[in-house]
Protein backbone atom coordinates (compact mmCIF):
# COMPACT_ATOMS: atom_id res chain seq x y z
CA UNK A 1 0.00 0.00 0.00
CA UNK A 2 1.22 3.01 -0.97
CA UNK A 3 2.18 5.96 1.86
CA UNK A 4 -0.59 8.40 2.26
CA UNK A 5 0.71 12.28 1.48
CA UNK A 6 1.25 14.35 3.73
CA UNK A 7 -0.76 17.79 3.25
CA UNK A 8 0.82 21.14 1.36
CA UNK A 9 -0.01 24.15 2.97
CA UNK A 10 -0.28 27.47 1.15
CA UNK A 11 1.13 30.37 3.36
CA UNK A 12 -1.30 33.42 2.80
CA UNK A 13 0.33 36.79 4.64
CA UNK A 14 -1.30 40.20 4.80
CA UNK A 15 1.24 43.28 4.66
CA UNK A 16 0.00 46.75 5.53
CA UNK A 17 1.21 49.61 3.16
CA UNK A 18 4.17 49.87 4.46
CA UNK A 19 4.13 53.47 5.71
CA UNK A 20 1.22 52.78 7.94
CA UNK A 21 3.03 50.10 9.29
CA UNK A 22 4.03 49.25 13.12
CA UNK A 23 2.79 52.78 13.97
CA UNK A 24 3.52 51.08 17.82
CA UNK A 25 6.67 50.76 17.55
CA UNK A 26 7.27 54.10 19.62
CA UNK A 27 10.15 55.96 19.79
CA UNK A 28 11.34 55.21 16.36
CA UNK A 29 12.14 57.12 13.60
CA UNK A 30 9.40 56.61 10.98
CA UNK A 31 11.91 55.58 8.23
CA UNK A 32 13.34 52.94 10.41
CA UNK A 33 9.60 52.32 11.19
CA UNK A 34 8.94 51.53 7.71
CA UNK A 35 12.16 49.82 6.92
CA UNK A 36 11.57 47.55 9.70
CA UNK A 37 8.11 46.61 9.15
CA UNK A 38 9.42 45.59 6.08
CA UNK A 39 12.14 43.38 7.38
CA UNK A 40 9.67 41.79 9.37
CA UNK A 41 8.03 41.12 6.32
CA UNK A 42 10.44 39.92 4.07
CA UNK A 43 11.61 37.38 6.94
CA UNK A 44 8.70 35.93 7.65
CA UNK A 45 8.13 35.49 3.96
CA UNK A 46 11.50 34.17 3.66
CA UNK A 47 10.96 31.69 6.14
CA UNK A 48 7.64 30.31 4.89
CA UNK A 49 8.92 30.11 1.31
CA UNK A 50 11.69 28.01 2.63
CA UNK A 51 9.46 25.93 4.50
CA UNK A 52 8.89 21.73 3.45
CA UNK A 53 5.45 21.22 2.70
CA UNK A 54 4.66 24.65 2.12
CA UNK A 55 4.02 24.99 -2.08
CA UNK A 56 3.95 28.97 -1.97
CA UNK A 57 3.10 31.97 -0.51
CA UNK A 58 0.40 34.39 -0.82
CA UNK A 59 1.31 37.93 0.12
CA UNK A 60 -2.04 40.39 0.56
CA UNK A 61 -0.95 43.73 -0.16
CA UNK A 62 -1.35 46.91 -1.44
CA UNK A 63 1.72 48.31 -0.77
CA UNK A 64 3.03 48.19 -4.57
CA UNK A 65 6.83 48.27 -4.05
CA UNK A 66 6.84 45.88 -1.94
CA UNK A 67 4.54 43.99 -3.66
CA UNK A 68 7.21 43.67 -6.84
CA UNK A 69 9.80 43.02 -4.68
CA UNK A 70 7.95 39.74 -2.99
CA UNK A 71 6.93 38.93 -6.28
CA UNK A 72 10.29 38.49 -7.68
CA UNK A 73 11.26 36.56 -5.10
CA UNK A 74 8.32 33.81 -6.06
CA UNK A 75 5.41 35.17 -4.42
CA UNK A 76 1.45 35.47 -5.35
CA UNK A 77 0.61 38.84 -4.53
CA UNK A 78 -2.96 40.06 -4.24
CA UNK A 79 -4.39 43.24 -3.42
CA UNK A 80 -5.77 43.47 0.12
CA UNK A 81 -9.35 42.38 -1.06
CA UNK A 82 -12.02 43.87 1.77
CA UNK A 83 -10.47 46.92 2.58
CA UNK A 84 -10.61 47.91 6.66
CA UNK A 85 -11.42 43.72 7.66
CA UNK A 86 -8.28 41.67 7.84
CA UNK A 87 -9.94 38.53 7.95
CA UNK A 88 -12.23 39.26 4.73
CA UNK A 89 -9.20 39.97 3.03
CA UNK A 90 -7.54 36.73 4.42
CA UNK A 91 -10.62 34.80 3.10
CA UNK A 92 -10.68 36.06 -0.27
CA UNK A 93 -6.94 35.12 -0.67
CA UNK A 94 -7.33 31.88 0.73
CA UNK A 95 -9.62 31.58 -2.30
CA UNK A 96 -6.91 32.71 -4.86
CA UNK A 97 -5.09 30.28 -3.19
CA UNK A 98 -7.26 27.22 -3.48
CA UNK A 99 -7.84 28.18 -7.40
CA UNK A 100 -4.36 27.72 -7.65
CA UNK A 101 -3.27 25.12 -5.52
CA UNK A 102 -6.74 23.18 -4.53
CA UNK A 103 -5.49 20.60 -2.38
CA UNK A 104 -3.53 22.86 -0.23
CA UNK A 105 -4.24 23.85 2.83
CA UNK A 106 -4.26 27.59 3.71
CA UNK A 107 -2.09 28.90 6.50
CA UNK A 108 -2.51 32.71 7.74
CA UNK A 109 0.52 34.03 8.94
CA UNK A 110 1.24 37.33 10.71
CA UNK A 111 3.80 39.43 8.55
CA UNK A 112 5.82 40.79 12.22
CA UNK A 113 7.46 36.99 12.66
CA UNK A 114 11.00 38.15 12.33
CA UNK A 115 12.47 35.16 14.28
CA UNK A 116 10.10 32.97 12.76
CA UNK A 117 12.49 29.37 10.83
CA UNK A 118 11.76 26.83 8.48
CA UNK A 119 11.75 24.29 11.24
CA UNK A 120 9.53 25.43 13.73
CA UNK A 121 7.30 26.39 10.95
CA UNK A 122 7.44 22.88 9.56
CA UNK A 123 6.49 21.24 13.29
CA UNK A 124 3.29 22.95 13.47
CA UNK A 125 2.47 22.27 10.28
CA UNK A 126 2.82 18.54 10.86
CA UNK A 127 1.02 18.69 14.12
CA UNK A 128 -1.80 20.25 12.37
CA UNK A 129 -1.90 17.85 9.85
CA UNK A 130 -1.41 14.82 12.76
CA UNK A 131 -4.03 16.82 15.37
CA UNK A 132 -6.30 18.78 13.10
CA UNK A 133 -6.48 17.54 9.88
CA UNK A 134 -10.08 18.01 9.22
CA UNK A 135 -10.58 21.16 11.94
CA UNK A 136 -9.16 24.35 12.06
CA UNK A 137 -6.26 25.27 14.30
CA UNK A 138 -4.16 28.12 15.42
CA UNK A 139 -0.96 29.23 17.18
CA UNK A 140 -1.38 31.97 19.82
CA UNK A 141 1.05 34.58 20.43
CA UNK A 142 3.83 35.32 23.02
CA UNK A 143 1.71 36.64 25.05
CA UNK A 144 -1.24 34.86 24.97
CA UNK A 145 -3.87 37.02 23.90
CA UNK A 146 -3.68 37.34 19.77
CA UNK A 147 -2.46 35.13 17.55
CA UNK A 148 0.46 34.41 14.79
CA UNK A 149 -0.54 31.80 12.65
CA UNK A 150 -4.74 30.10 11.79
CA UNK A 151 -4.83 27.60 9.33
CA UNK A 152 -7.94 25.02 8.46
CA UNK A 153 -9.42 23.64 5.62
CA UNK A 154 -10.49 25.72 2.58
CA UNK A 155 -14.16 25.02 3.29
CA UNK A 156 -14.03 26.15 7.18
CA UNK A 157 -11.34 28.68 6.39
CA UNK A 158 -12.59 31.37 8.94
CA UNK A 159 -10.03 33.41 11.14
CA UNK A 160 -10.79 35.45 13.54
CA UNK A 161 -7.59 38.00 14.01
CA UNK A 162 -8.15 41.18 15.69
CA UNK A 163 -8.14 42.29 19.33
CA UNK A 164 -8.14 39.02 22.07
CA UNK A 165 -7.94 36.59 18.81
CA UNK A 166 -6.94 33.73 20.71
CA UNK A 167 -10.06 33.09 22.45
CA UNK A 168 -12.31 34.16 19.69
CA UNK A 169 -10.61 31.35 17.82
CA UNK A 170 -10.92 29.20 20.90
CA UNK A 171 -14.73 29.68 20.83
CA UNK A 172 -15.01 28.83 17.41
CA UNK A 173 -13.78 25.57 17.46
CA UNK A 174 -10.12 25.87 16.25
CA UNK A 175 -7.41 23.63 17.96
CA UNK A 176 -4.64 25.15 19.73
CA UNK A 177 -1.14 24.34 19.21
CA UNK A 178 -0.39 25.57 22.41
CA UNK A 179 3.95 23.97 22.39
CA UNK A 180 4.48 25.63 19.14
CA UNK A 181 8.35 27.54 18.84
CA UNK A 182 8.89 30.78 20.18
CA UNK A 183 10.06 32.32 16.95
CA UNK A 184 6.09 31.15 15.64
CA UNK A 185 4.67 33.11 18.26
CA UNK A 186 6.76 36.23 18.44
CA UNK A 187 5.28 39.15 16.61
CA UNK A 188 6.22 42.36 16.99
CA UNK A 189 4.48 45.24 18.02
CA UNK A 190 6.37 47.30 20.26
CA UNK A 191 10.13 47.76 20.86
CA UNK A 192 10.00 45.23 23.50
CA UNK A 193 8.85 42.64 21.48
CA UNK A 194 11.90 43.36 18.67
CA UNK A 195 14.22 43.02 21.26
CA UNK A 196 13.17 39.75 22.41
CA UNK A 197 13.03 38.71 18.57
CA UNK A 198 16.64 39.85 18.03
CA UNK A 199 17.33 37.74 21.71
CA UNK A 200 15.47 34.66 19.38
CA UNK A 201 17.56 35.28 16.51
CA UNK A 202 15.95 37.36 13.90
CA UNK A 203 16.31 36.81 10.37
CA UNK A 204 18.65 38.62 7.87
CA UNK A 205 16.62 41.67 7.22
CA UNK A 206 15.58 42.38 10.50
CA UNK A 207 18.68 41.85 11.77
CA UNK A 208 20.88 44.41 9.41
CA UNK A 209 17.91 46.72 9.99
CA UNK A 210 17.79 46.92 13.37
CA UNK A 211 21.43 47.28 13.45
CA UNK A 212 21.20 50.44 11.40
CA UNK A 213 18.47 51.53 13.82
CA UNK A 214 19.99 51.04 17.18
CA UNK A 215 21.21 54.21 17.88
CA UNK A 216 17.39 55.82 17.61
CA UNK A 217 15.97 52.94 19.06
CA UNK A 218 14.50 54.03 22.90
Amino acid sequence: MAAMRAQEFVAVVPVKPLSRGKSRLVGVDPAHRQALAEAFARDTVGAALGTPGVLSVVVVTDDARLARSLARDGCLVVPDGVTGDLNGSLVQAAAEAHRHWPRARPVALCSDLPALVPADLAQVLARIDVRASDRPAFVPDAAGVGTTLYSAPHALFAPRFGGPSRRAHLEAGALEIVDAAAGVRRDVDVVADLDRALALGAGPHTTEVAGRASTTLP
